[in-house]
């Protein structure tokens, strides 16, 4: 955050001061909301952010909260499609009264910005290593969506947060929802007895499988920018924006777009969110006859250490933890908590027992004030990479056909030279990953 010196705010007042003629005084001369009253934040005390991807998901709903964060302004905004580009853009202006915000179909004019703090990134996967990686080199604090696009890339990610000891928000809310909160709280303290089975089930996918004809690039689309670090295709409409998730050269279909989500609550209540399965058998098929080629059918066990199974299928998105004195769990995405008996779904979390850290605000209001504690978010980086580990360890047990070993302490495959290579991907130049 930009703290103003001493001498600086000085100069402010005086200025100020000057442009009324020194008719009056300060309290007149200067707003309310410089000095904080009235329930406003001083500009000396707000968190200035730019916003990298302004698409559904950045412009609906992160900029749409990040709006409510009195600690937040909002200084540039920057997408490859001028058209969301100049939305987003308009929308700012009007939230601080201005046309100050800075408008780029290039991230990298964001990153140069000394004056903005942070970045919130909401580009399609194959973007988020990358450009969190530069944001860092940058000075930048980071929040950025999910998931990462390799499991190499996630271990760059997580050195480099560390390394340079900055704040890094990993992008979901789940962690704030309150039914995920409570079943990984009565897991975690015995409330199912000794846990031993994880059913998670993710969402079914688009029916039609991408139309891949060739089209003309549309106006104020940075088409080559959009690939950035992937291979060169032709521009068809179903291959950007919302439909990424489904071409494996983007992203990691609905494994780890949704796994995800769902993966961290397992994660979370086994206790293993900073490690991971030592087994993973998948099987599944893949879209064809039309542009999308990820994961369509899938059928996936993981085998934990401490005994835990945990499987993954396609269907209404839930989640439910089985243990040897009952289960907790619910049906459908934010459902009601359910369990096995009333004694579980109503007891009571002593102040002596396990309390899991979270934000009910929500995941933009946990980084900004964790931006300033200098604390980890609710979703740090090492524990959001462990999370993308799971769904890419499923995609690549899935594409091999047959049972993989992993060490989670070491991060790599048991003698298994065909899946080693898939952990990373090759990028097109120049968009390497960066050495930070």
């Amino acid at each position: 955050m930009k703290k103003l010196t001493h001498a600086s705010r000085r100069c402010f007042l005086q200025q100020a001061s000057a442009a009324a003629g020194g008719l009056a005084l300060l309290p007149t001369l200067v707003p309310s909301s410089v000095l904080g009253a009235n329930g406003q934040v001083p500009p000396s005390e707000r968190i200035t952010v730019g916003f990298i991807g302004t698409g559904d998901h950045g412009t609906n709903w992160n900029l749409s909260f990040y709006r409510k964060q009195k600690t937040a302004q909002i200084l540039a905004v920057c997408d490859v499609d001028e058209r969301r580009l100049i939305r987003a853009k308009q929308t700012v202006d009007e939230h601080h009264g201005n046309e100050d915000c800075l408008a780029t179909k290039d991230f990298r004019q964001v990153l140069a910005r000394k004056d903005i703090d942070a970045v919130m990134i909401s580009t399609p996967d194959h973007w988020h290593t990358i450009i969190s990686l530069m944001a860092i080199q940058a000075g930048k604090d980071v929040q950025c969506e999910k998931p990462t696009l390799t499991i190499h890339e996630g271990k760059v990610l997580v050195e480099a947060v560390r390394k340079h000891k900055r704040v890094f928000q990993t992008s979901t809310e789940d962690r704030a929802v309150p039914e995920y909160h409570r079943m990984a709280e009565l897991v975690r303290n015995g409330r199912i007895g000794k846990l031993q089975r994880i059913e998670v089930i993710l969402p079914k996918q688009p029916t039609s499988p991408g139309d891949p004809t060739p089209q003309p690039v549309p106006p104020g689309l940075d088409y080559d920018m959009w690939l950035g670090p992937a291979p060169y295709a032709p521009y068809t409409k179903d291959r950007v924006h919302w439909n990424f998730r489904w071409i494996w050269d983007y992203s990691g279909g609905i494994i780890c777009d949704w796994g995800t989500h769902l993966f961290d609550t397992a994660q979370w209540a086994n206790d293993t969110e900073r490690s991971g399965p030592v087994e993973i058998e998948g099987t599944g098929t893949h879209w064809e006859g039309g542009l999308f080629n990820t994961v369509k059918d899938y059928d996936v066990t993981f085998r934990y250490a401490n005994g835990v199974v945990m499987t993954c299928k396609p269907g209404n998105p839930s989640i439910k933890f089985i243990g040897t004195d009952g289960w907790v769990g619910n049906s459908g995405w934010r459902a009601p908590v359910q369990a096995s008996s009333k004694e579980i779904l109503e007891s009571k979390i002593g102040p002596n027992e396990i309390h899991l850290y979270t934000n009910p605000a929500g995941e933009h209001d946990d980084f900004l004030k964790c931006v300033k504690s200098r604390k980890d978010p609710y979703f740090p980086v090492d524990i959001g990479h462990r999370v993308s580990t799971i769904c890419h360890l499923a995609n690549i047990s899935i594409k091999l056909g047959r049972k993989l070993r992993w060490d989670p302490a070491k991060e790599e495959f048991i003698n298994d030279a065909a899946a080693t290579a898939m952990m990373d991907r090759q990028r097109r130049d120049p968009w390497q990953l960066p050495k930070v």
